[in-house]
């Protein structure tokens, strides 16, 4: 009999066990959390500045191709795609083809000739509206 009821005890956790378990990962997923979620946040916004700094440097091998910056009409499409009236012309300029998405799956503006340089190139951050702070924020290429 007593090898029976010693054999039921030793066949897993009592309800205390797990409910203390539980309260342990309850509290790390409370203090952990937020954190992760904070370094998720900005590195989105140290992406979106490296893919800038990127569209940047092609933007100026483009310049020493052409003579010329892309205007407003032809935007940041004519990295890879030749807009039909460019002689010389020897693209695409991106390796992939495409024009990369901002972190958060927003176009990247662009406006030449730019305000603060050359040209401009910025992203509206993830609510895709000007302005904001933190993960909002616009990330900049005069900036």
């Amino acid at each position: 009999m007593r090898d029976r009821i010693s054999k039921r005890r030793r066949g897993g956790f009592t309800l205390v066990e797990l409910l203390v378990v539980l309260a342990i990962l309850g509290l790390l997923a409370g203090l952990v959390g937020p954190q992760v979620m904070k370094f998720l946040g900005s590195s989105k916004s140290k992406t979106a500045k490296l893919q800038i700094d990127d569209l940047s440097s092609t933007l100026d091998l483009y310049r020493l191709e052409l003579g010329r910056y892309p205007n407003d009409g032809e935007g940041l499409s004519a990295l890879i795609e030749n807009p039909g009236d460019v002689a010389g012309w020897n693209g695409p300029y991106l390796k992939k083809g495409a024009v990369p998405k901002d972190p958060w799956g927003n176009d990247y503006q662009y406006r030449f000739p730019g305000e603060h340089g050359s040209f401009d190139i910025w992203s509206l951050g993830a609510d895709n509206r000007e302005g904001g702070d933190g993960e909002n924020a616009d990330v900049k290429s005069w900036e």
